[in-house]
């Protein structure tokens, strides 16, 4: 069966993670995805190793589905081959440093006038303004896109969260742009440039908290646990912030995650009082109405932990989803690597390795009927090399010659 992204060539200049999580999606649609390496290779082949001389996992879990070949774009002839993979390319990716494109030789400009169908996509740290020279990272963006300043505890400092909300946040919004400019090149006949920034991404992932600083002009945030509130949005723990309250409650035995989320809807605190032993509570007026509820969300989920924490979480998932009460056990990576149900849903996969074994990786969380995700392993290194570039003209003789001057 053909894939969604059959037939569309995407040359790779991608490295870490931003943009190889966005190139790997578009090679888990189909597409033709050409990893361009320095002959040194992706810094991340060997960062964060776990086996000595293979590939590592930082690697190898953002560049399954694709092809890798080398090539030193500081040589003249590595130049020359560039034109030529820019040419016969639909998409060309790099998240490199400002300008480090165009200081190459290839401004935008010039890829256009090599490909006028080219769709050029460029990841970036931060938009043309006052922070374009920064350098950055999974954090910083976070830092600097609103997610730190509301992410952990009211007395506590800005805190990170582990989802990679910049970096592979970032990708995903890329993938949104680069498909949106293939559909559009279907009816101009043109390709166009399409520019994403960690920092933006980061900021449209953090826009209910954007709606909750202008709520602040009116009052007090009713729905946050927070006793007091300044002119911004404040750290508000595990609070849900959003219409139905929500918090983490410790269950047994008492581990690092043994906690479930749990929703209070207004239809469910009756559920929920009766599994809790408080039945009393469901007509009590201080206690019957989310309005009355609103001002001691503390003291609501004090009560439902009081009874959690003599249950483990999986009970305590039984018991409240039997009553149809929103809620979620806290899964540790262990868990998450481990579980059936995502092994089975194809969201957690394990994939061969030609030099390295086995390891486990994330699924494509993109499900389309008529294009199924195969996963398959990273190439190695310039692995790619001989069956591209002879595509493109280059002898054998030639091949081996430029192996020998490091220009692959």
């Amino acid at each position: 069966m053909p894939k969604a992204l059959e037939g569309v060539r995407v040359l790779d200049m991608t490295h870490v993670q931003s943009g190889p999580s966005a190139t790997q999606l578009l090679a888990w649609l189909g597409a033709d995805v050409v990893k361009l390496e320095a002959p040194t290779g992706d810094i991340t082949r060997s960062q964060l190793r776990d086996l000595p001389g293979v590939d590592s996992l930082y690697f190898t879990m953002l560049n399954c589905n694709k092809r890798s070949i080398t090539l030193n774009m500081k040589s003249e002839r590595g130049k020359e081959l560039f034109v030529k993979l820019v040419q016969e390319s639909d998409v060309l990716v790099e998240n490199f440093g400002p300008g480090a494109v165009d200081r190459m030789g290839f401004p935008w400009e010039r890829l256009q006038e090599l490909n006028p169908r080219l769709i050029y996509a460029s990841i970036k740290g931060f938009g043309g303004g006052k922070y374009a020279k920064f350098k950055a990272y999974e954090v910083i963006a976070q830092a600097m896109g609103g997610s730190m300043a509301t992410t952990g505890f009211e007395e506590g400092p800005p805190l990170a969260t582990g989802a990679q909300i910049g970096d592979s946040g970032t990708g995903v919004h890329a993938v949104a742009g680069i498909l949106a400019a293939l559909y559009q090149r279907e009816s101009t006949g043109q390709g166009q440039r399409v520019q994403v920034a960690m920092q933006h991404a980061v900021l449209n992932l953090c826009r209910v908290k954007l709606r909750d600083q202008q709520r602040l002009a009116h009052g007090p945030l009713k729905e946050y646990p927070n006793r007091t509130f300044s002119t911004e949005v404040p750290r508000s723990g595990n609070a849900s912030g959003g219409g139905q309250p929500g918090w983490a409650v410790r269950c047994a035995p008492g581990g690092p995650n043994d906690y479930i989320y749990v929703i209070v809807q207004p239809v469910g605190w009756k559920p929920v009082s009766e599994i809790i032993g408080r039945p009393e509570l469901a007509d009590d007026p201080e206690w019957a109405t989310p309005e009355a509820r609103l001002n001691k969300l503390d003291k609501m989920f004090q009560l439902i932990e009081e009874w959690s924490s003599q249950h483990d979480k999986w009970t305590v998932l039984d018991r409240l989803n039997a009553a149809n009460v929103p809620c979620g056990p806290i899964l540790s990576t262990a868990e998450l690597i481990d579980d059936e149900s995502l092994r089975a849903e194809g969201a957690v996969v394990t994939v061969p390795h030609p030099t390295r074994g086995d390891f486990t990786t994330v699924g494509s969380p993109l499900q389309l009927s008529d294009s199924p995700v195969d996963i398959t392993t990273p190439p190695l290194l310039g692995e790619h090399n001989d069956e591209i570039y002879t595509r493109l003209g280059v002898t054998a003789e030639e091949l081996a010659e430029l192996k020998t001057n490091g220009v692959i």
